[in-house]
């Protein structure tokens, strides 16, 4: 049994072409007390789920609304409930389940490193941080990189090396450059520098006030972005090429085109957030491929190490030649055990076969999408490149979402609350896409 401080739940059935095997029934251990419990969705004789649940409230902060849902074990794209319902994932930890779940090479890799080191600091060296900034350079426009542990903490640390390269390039200037641009719909993390630049209000207000200098800006605007970026007041500009948790917007070529001339011409940086659309999620390795447009600094952390804790700035030499012993540093940052995860799974996504099957699979999945869901009059648009998809409503998606958890798919939403986001893990199988569309196609009477 796998234990979860006092409550003891079942081992998850197994899992054999989608099905669930027989039903087992297994005695369940919660604060001393046994319950027979049938492990077979919708058998319960007693929810560990809801104990569980109960005691979440008791001892944890609320600052997430939750699903419902308690998740024991996983493989591939299915995931398993406490009481054995099983859920194909669409939502893939937010993006972050690139290999799925119980990956085999990702699961060699990590409990061969565990085995032998696992973290030592940043005082000393490790080989496996070495090599996966090898990787890294090597596949992308860096010349270095800068590890740290989240998407956020990525993003605090673009922030500081804009700030520092400004003062570095302009030594002798009394005021040198120290605000920022970023964009509506933006999603750049929770943390105060951040958070700063992320556009939604209900995030930023009850925090105020938190870091001056940002002016949020139109996804898109092109010429707004031009005319502030000339002021010279430009330390650098945020944008994510495509926007996840904004609504799974695109940006246009031409938009991340113009935003590289004004920031060349006025010695402002550019620096891209590809925390959830990079990596392979929209068919390239790296979304910026597809624009044709190089940053200065560039942002990643969701899939990296498949599961575990990372984030990874990458800079060219012009900024990292301004970063200077102790002007940043993080204890867990980039130790060998969460290395050597994302090595594993640098290993398999960089391939070109692999990043044509995400290529295919996401424009099999929306022309599903369009074909099943076209007629729907709360549909407005289906949207994404690769696997990141939004479908976009004219009403809330939320009655959506739990519909098709209750019928077995997990998604997310997005945008103002009306976007479906769908992001699985890339290795999903076109088979799998199929039940997803079918399941979403089924309970769209859960708009009316």
């Amino acid at each position: 049994m796998a234990s979860l401080g006092q409550i003891t739940l079942p081992r998850a059935p197994s899992l054999q072409k989608g099905l669930l095997r027989r039903p087992i029934r297994t005695p369940i251990r919660f604060n001393g007390r046994i319950a027979s419990v049938l492990t077979n969705a919708g058998s319960v004789k007693a929810s560990v789920s809801q104990k569980v649940i109960e005691e979440e409230a008791k001892v944890l902060v609320g600052t997430y609304a939750r699903a419902p849902v308690v998740l024991s074990s996983g493989k591939g794209c299915k995931l398993m409930d406490a009481e054995g319902k099983e859920y194909l994932d669409c939502a893939s930890g937010i993006a972050v389940n690139a290999l799925g779940h119980g990956d085999p090479d990702w699961l060699q890799a990590v409990t061969d490193q565990a085995s032998v080191l696992s973290h030592v600091s940043n005082v000393y060296y490790t080989i496996p941080q070495i090599e996966l900034a090898k990787r890294l350079v090597a596949s992308s426009f860096a010349d270095r990189v800068f590890f740290c542990n989240s998407g956020t903490e990525a993003n605090e640390a673009a922030i500081k090396f804009s700030r520092k390269f400004q003062r570095f390039t302009h030594p002798e200037d009394k005021e040198v450059a120290t605000s920022f641009i970023a964009f509506t719909n933006s999603f750049h993390g929770r943390t105060l520098g951040a958070l700063a630049l992320t556009s939604k209000e209900q995030y930023r207000t009850p925090f105020e006030p938190i870091m001056p200098g940002v002016t949020f800006l139109e996804y898109g605007n092109t010429q707004a972005a031009t005319d502030l970026i000339r002021s010279g007041k430009i330390a650098a500009v945020f944008v994510e090429p495509i926007q996840g948790e904004g609504g799974v917007y695109s940006a246009t070529k031409e938009f991340l085109q113009s935003l590289r001339s004004a920031c060349d011409a006025a010695g402002s940086l550019l620096v891209f957030d590809e925390v959830q659309c990079g990596l392979g999620r929209t068919g390239n390795l790296w979304a910026y491929e597809a624009f044709g447009v190089t940053p200065d600094i560039m942002t990643v952390a969701k899939p990296l190490a498949g599961g575990l804790p990372i984030g990874a700035v990458l800079v060219t030499e012009k900024v990292a030649e301004t970063i200077k012993y102790g002007d940043h540093g993080s204890t867990f940052a980039g130790n060998p055990l969460v290395c050597s995860a994302a090595i594993a799974v640098f290993d398999k996504v960089s391939k070109s076969s692999f990043l044509a099957s995400v290529s295919s699979k996401g424009l099999y999945f929306k022309d599903l999408l369009v074909k099943k869901l076209g007629g729907n009059l709360h549909v407005k648009e289906v949207r994404g490149e690769g696997l990141i998809i939004g479908v976009e409503l004219d009403v809330p998606a939320g009655p959506l979402v739990d519909a098709c958890r209750d019928s077995g798919l997990l998604i997310l939403t997005a945008g103002k609350g009306n976007v479906v986001r769908i992001v699985p893990p890339l290795i999903i199988s076109e088979e799998e896409i199929e039940r997803a569309v079918e399941i979403i196609f089924h309970d769209l009477t859960a708009l009316d």
